[in-house]
């Protein structure tokens, strides 16, 4: 059984689109990409890197794939591109599109939606599955319950509008916090896992 991990930049208002970039993702008149580049410190790069030393294989939407491969082919070892380019990048996507990247595969095929696809993805041998950005696909795993683990970025603003982690419709359920660091600038990454469904009562401090 493989383990899935979504590692996720987002503000305090919950919003997730487009951290890294003002073209990143316009959709809805978004106009406020980018918004996590200034808070980057050496503590962030030092727990990026520790979940970049490890075996992994990446999970991504169609959106986030093109992005990445837009950038990482072309990047150099030092700006951390060599676990990136050889990892098995698994791709979601309901059309065929081509997968130029190195070891780039199609999720869904025909006759399998994908969440089936990652369920029996999951349920095979290898490293651990990491969901980098792709909103639309973390939103079909957690419906699914597919998420293992959670590596939230929670930066210190609020946006008031945009693409939210946990967005109207998320199925209510726990979490156990299992890790956390606090960089310089006040990011908070916390390291959680499901803890099962809300019970009323059930919560209590110790």
């Amino acid at each position: 059984m493989r383990k899935l991990i979504v590692s996720s930049f987002l503000t305090l208002d919950g919003v997730v689109q487009a951290p890294g970039g003002p073209d990143e993702d316009i959709s809805g008149g978004f106009a406020h990409g980018g918004w996590s580049v200034n808070y980057w410190d050496e503590k962030m790069g030092e727990v990026m890197g520790a979940a970049m030393s490890v075996p992994f294989d990446l999970v991504l939407g169609r959106k986030t794939y093109d992005i990445f491969a837009a950038h990482w082919p072309h990047a150099s070892e030092e700006d951390g591109a060599k676990p990136l380019n050889d990892a098995t990048k698994y791709v979601a996507s309901r059309s065929k599109p081509a997968l130029e990247w190195s070891n780039s595969v199609l999720i869904a095929t025909d006759g399998m939606d994908v969440a089936e696809g990652l369920a029996a993805l999951k349920a095979g041998d290898g490293p651990e599955l990491q969901v980098h950005g792709s909103f639309g696909l973390i939103q079909t795993l957690m419906r699914h319950n597919l998420v293992d683990e959670y590596r939230l970025w929670v930066f210190p603003l609020v946006i008031g509008s945009g693409k939210r982690l946990f967005a109207d419709g998320t199925l209510p359920g726990g979490l156990k916090l299992v890790d956390s660091v606090v960089s310089t600038t006040g990011v908070i990454i916390g390291t959680y896992e499901p803890a099962g469904d809300i019970v009323p009562g059930s919560f209590a401090l110790e």
